[in-house]
């Protein structure tokens, strides 16, 4: 997950929340009095809670001193966008949820298209998903389809995240 902070009359500033240390998904539990799985879900929500304590532990990286009372954003200053492993994977939620119902599938991709960090990533997964996985010859000849090792494992919830607080 990408947290926008965009102060008002600021330049938007990319948090990425896709990835945190054990120690500071520890000061956000403390400070929120929340464990990591509602952390984790309340910024796929849209939870202000959960989008403001991951945005502070993140701020903290370059501005240890910044204590969590002097970041107060407003509700509009912030937002949660799909990274590029989330809309690769939610794309092949919505296909296989989707795939039989053009206008529900149309509609999800245009849901997924608001909901990624990158327009042009959420583009490529969804061709990826319609036009199947990529094929690439192999050293040997054949042709064999590109597969992720990423380890990703599918959500329960094929519905990308409320992208903004508002």
């Amino acid at each position: 997950m990408i947290i926008i902070h965009t102060p008002d009359g600021g330049e938007p500033e990319r948090l990425d929340a896709g990835r945190l240390r054990a120690s500071e998904i520890q000061i956000a539990e403390s400070n929120s009095d929340r464990p990591w799985a509602l952390l984790k879900g309340g910024l796929v929500d849209g939870d202000i809670t959960a989008i403001r304590v991951l945005a502070w532990v993140i701020k903290k990286r370059q501005n240890p001193t910044l204590r969590l009372s002097a970041f107060d954003p407003f509700e509009d200053e912030v937002q949660v966008k799909l990274d590029a492993k989330e809309t690769h994977r939610y794309a092949a939620e919505m296909f296989a949820r989707y795939g039989n119902d053009p206008a529900e599938l149309a509609g999800a991709w245009e849901e997924l298209r608001e909901a990624a960090d990158d327009p042009a990533i959420a583009d490529a997964a969804i061709k990826e998903q319609t036009d199947g996985p990529k094929v690439e010859a192999s050293p040997h000849g054949s042709a064999t389809p590109e597969t992720s090792t990423s380890g990703f494992s599918p959500s329960t919830s094929a519905t990308p995240p409320t992208t903004s607080t508002t």
